[in-house]
């Protein structure tokens, strides 16, 4: 099977474009995401064909590194999105190349741009909706000014901090999605100028990652219901930024970035 690696702001991800599930793909991801024993990512997508019922080009599939399944990833639909582009499916190497993609939190739409570096595109992804996230009556964090949950397809808990760049991210994360029943755990601190805020992370079924697409969106939505920003948000995270326009969807605009093609035997 031949994958491609790519990266959206160093959440790294292994795709493979495929007819079919591969057998056993829980313990496929184990080993191919494995950044000693294997090739090294945070998750395996696996882009199957789209559903002509539902009008979509391709069918993204995802599992963390840890084997289990995901519902969605914003940086990891960019780099499908890529990948899916590179292979010339539709006659050209995505300049205004526009794609529906089924995953498992629904379809979304895709707007790929190229730029400048031939191994980098720019993408505007539709992520739906924003929508309440798991009731939780309190989070004893003390450190945090406030919190919210949120589901953008896959649940999140966003927690505002006096400064995100200081959390113990690897450790309260960890504590905190476990004691909130297994989400993403997002801690946010906003920038002076009401614009943007920082962000920091850690994802279900991986740790601490150096960016998330569908927390930079639960935590623009959290912060612009705390009146921190407005409704055009950059987010900052340690892998870089990306902008989140919020409205009646959260539209995420980011880059995606090929690095390598790989073939497993």
């Amino acid at each position: 099977m031949q994958l491609t690696k790519h990266h959206g702001l160093g959440n790294d991800f292994l795709i493979a474009l495929a007819d079919a599930l591969p057998a056993d793909v829980p313990a496929m991801a184990q080993a191919v995401c494995h950044r000693t024993r294997g090739v090294g990512a945070d998750g395996l997508i696996l882009g199957l064909p789209g559903d002509p019922a539902a009008g979509t080009d391709v069918t993204m599939v995802l599992f963390n590194a840890d084997g289990s399944r995901a519902e969605m990833s914003g940086n990891g639909i960019r780099c499908l999105a890529q990948a899916f582009a590179r292979r010339g499916a539709l006659g050209h190497a995505g300049r205004g190349l526009e794609l529906r993609i089924g995953t498992d939190a629904g379809v979304r739409t895709v707007q790929v741009e190229t730029t400048d570096d031939p191994a980098t595109i720019l993408a505007r992804v539709d992520m739906g909706p924003v929508s309440a996230g798991p009731e939780l009556e309190s989070i004893d964090y003390p450190d945090g000014l406030g919190f919210a949950t949120a589901n953008v397809g896959n649940p999140h808990l966003v927690i505002q901090v006096p400064d995100a760049q200081g959390v113990d991210v690897a450790l309260d994360g960890a504590e905190l999605s476990k004691r909130a029943g297994g989400v993403n755990v997002e801690f946010i601190s906003p920038h002076t100028d009401g614009r943007g805020i920082d962000l920091r992370v850690w994802e279900r079924g991986v740790g601490v990652t150096e960016a998330c697409g569908t927390g930079a969106c639960a935590a623009a939505q959290a912060a612009r219901n705390w009146g921190l920003v407005g409704p055009v948000v950059e987010v900052s995270m340690p892998g870089g930024d990306v902008v989140v326009e919020l409205g009646d969807t959260a539209v995420l605009v980011g880059p995606a970035e090929y690095i390598a093609t790989v073939d497993c035997g």
